[in-house]
This record gives C-alpha cells, structure tokens and sequence, in this order.
C-alpha cells in the first residue's frame, strides 16, 4: 500500500461501480494502518460516501472498528452525524449492532445528534432497545439530552419495542426515566404492555 500510494498516478480517492473508495473499503473492513496511510495522502476525501450514501465512518460504526473510528473522528474535516440515503448516521448504525465503544466514541464528539432519526423514524435508542443492546441504552440515556419516549413512524417508542421482544434489562432502564409513558399506544393501538 505505501508503494502504491507514492505513484503520482493512483487516484485513491476513486470510487469502485459502487462509489465505494480505498478508505471506505479499508474502513469498513477494520484495517487501521491502511486508513491512517490513506489519510496522510493529500486528496483523499474522509467523507465520501458510497452509492448508498455510507462514508468510511458510518460503516467502520456500523462493524464495531474502535479504532478507524478514533483515527477518524481525530480529524476535523469529518462530519459524524452525516446520514446515509436512509437517514442513518454513524450513531445510529452503531447503536442499532450495540458498539458500545463506538457509540461512546461518537457521543463525545460535538456536532453528534442522539435523537437524529433514520428515515422511519427510528432513533438510536429506539434501535439500541428493540435489539436489546442495554449498554448502549444505558449510555444513551446517561446524557440527559436523549429523549427516552420518541416514537418511530409506527408510533412504537422505545419502550414499546423493547417489551415486544423481550428485553426486560432495556425496559427496566427505560420505566426508570422520568417521562416514559408506559401506556402509549402505536399506530395499531398496541400499548408496551400489550
């Protein structure tokens, strides 16, 4: 990679028929010494997404990379909250596969919004409780601005979607916050206890 990033005619900015780049592939796949090479090389864009709108930090959150996530959220030109052609941003991907390190990561960084939907509506918690990722509820609810009752496009909120599959830890956490209703009903008028 080193050879190859020093010829003067190898674009590494240049996307594949997906519009997926070198960075994007070397993020996605976890390989931190290949980023940190292609973000040294002048022209590379740490933000350009694929066809489906993913940049290499949305999907490095999306598998759990800790650290191409580090390498590039040390870098001011990249936006963390940029959504992909659904909506879904690095936090989100990352709170719905329960990355508790990645979502740690991204929530320190400002500019990062905890209640950014995708487009149906789904927020990160919303995502984190119907897969039953309790830490990364936890961390969610810990900063006091997420907020713990926002329904998706079905009306189905956070609590909701954790009772219906099961995960009592997630209930738990939810029920503890002020401002959960517990007997709010979705589109279907089915309630967290229905």
């Amino acid at each position: 990679m080193r050879l190859l990033l020093t010829q003067d005619d190898i674009n590494p900015d240049k996307g594949d028929i997906y519009g997926s780049t070198e960075l994007w592939w070397a993020s996605s796949n976890g390989h931190e010494g290949v980023v940190r090479l292609l973000l040294a090389r002048d022209g590379v864009n740490p933000n350009k997404p694929d066809s489906l709108g993913e940049t290499p930090l949305s999907d490095a959150s999306f598998y759990g990379h800790e650290g191409v996530v580090r390498l590039l959220l040390a870098r001011g030109d990249v936006n963390p909250d940029e959504p992909n052609n659904r909506g879904r941003t690095a936090l989100w991907r990352a709170s719905r596969n329960g990355h508790e390190g990645v979502v740690r990561l991204l929530l320190a960084r400002d500019g990062v919004n905890p209640n950014k939907p995708g487009s149906f509506g789904e927020t990160p918690l919303g995502n984190a409780s119907f897969y039953g990722h309790e830490g990364v509820v936890w961390l969610l609810l810990a900063r006091g601005d997420v907020n713990p009752d926002e329904p998706n496009n079905h009306g189905q909120t956070p609590l909701r979607q954790a009772s219906m599959n099961g995960h009592e830890g997630v209930v738990r956490l939810l029920l503890a916050q002020g401002g959960v209703n517990p007997d709010k009903a979705d589109v279907n008028d089915a309630t967290p206890l229905l």
